[in-house]
């Protein structure tokens, strides 16, 4: 289902993959710098989402501004929770690269608002850019230790943004429930040589998906 999500005097494209039966949580899901809602991957994770009972919404945001994007993500956030269509108790936030970042920065900026009402139940993260390349000295940390709701993160560990030790370390800091799942040898791309594409996104829709599976059902015990 296209929708078009109001954004200051411009609109958002948007696309909503519903699931057949009504589903009870939602995932709202970014791109990278590059590329828009219809990279691959998102297209892939949201299928599989959807084919799996969690509505997913996935949205286009240019620009390489990340207070712009946080905000535009933001705009997605409110649209949701107030849509009639889809009336969700809860949602998480999932991002690839850039997008992480900003799924992230809006979480950190919500949790500081005194309204915190729940509505997001997590953060996935998809390529992480912890730094840039071979700029380790530089992390871009500060919102992952500020978020309380529980985190997935999905790297490569050959991914030139996000070194392993690095990402581990920070990890270790963080206040919040988290896990990490390494795709072995896949780069910031998650381009794993010898390995293709759907055989890789299988991997990690698999995954994002048991995880949002436990989260959910830990909320209802």
């Amino acid at each position: 289902v296209k929708v078009k999500i109001p954004f200051g005097n411009k609109y958002l494209d948007a696309i909503f993959s519903v699931p057949e039966k009504k589903s009870t949580y939602g995932v709202i899901l970014t791109h990278g710098a590059g590329g828009d809602m219809n990279f691959p991957h998102l297209v892939s994770l949201a299928t599989y989402l959807a084919s799996h009972g969690v509505l997913s919404l996935r949205f286009t945001c240019k620009g390489l501004n990340i207070a712009y994007r946080t905000k535009a993500f933001k705009t997605v956030v409110e649209y949701l929770k107030l849509s009639d269509d889809y009336k969700l108790p809860g949602v998480f936030l999932a991002g690839r690269s850039m997008g992480s970042r900003a799924a992230a920065s809006v979480i950190r900026q919500l949790s500081q608002d005194d309204n915190d009402d729940d509505f997001i139940q997590g953060l996935v993260c998809i390529s992480y850019p912890l730094h840039r390349p071979k700029l380790q000295s530089k992390l871009r940390d500060e919102d992952l230790l500020s978020i309380r709701c529980p985190v997935l993160f999905v790297s490569g560990s050959a991914d030139e943004m996000c070194e392993q030790q690095l990402l581990e370390g920070v990890v270790s800091k963080m206040r919040a429930p988290k896990k990490i799942h390494w795709i072995d040898k896949a780069n910031h791309g998650m381009a794993v040589k010898g390995r293709t594409t759907d055989d890789v996104m299988e991997e990690i829709n698999a995954h994002v998906f048991s995880w949002l599976r436990e989260n959910i059902e830990l909320e209802h015990k």
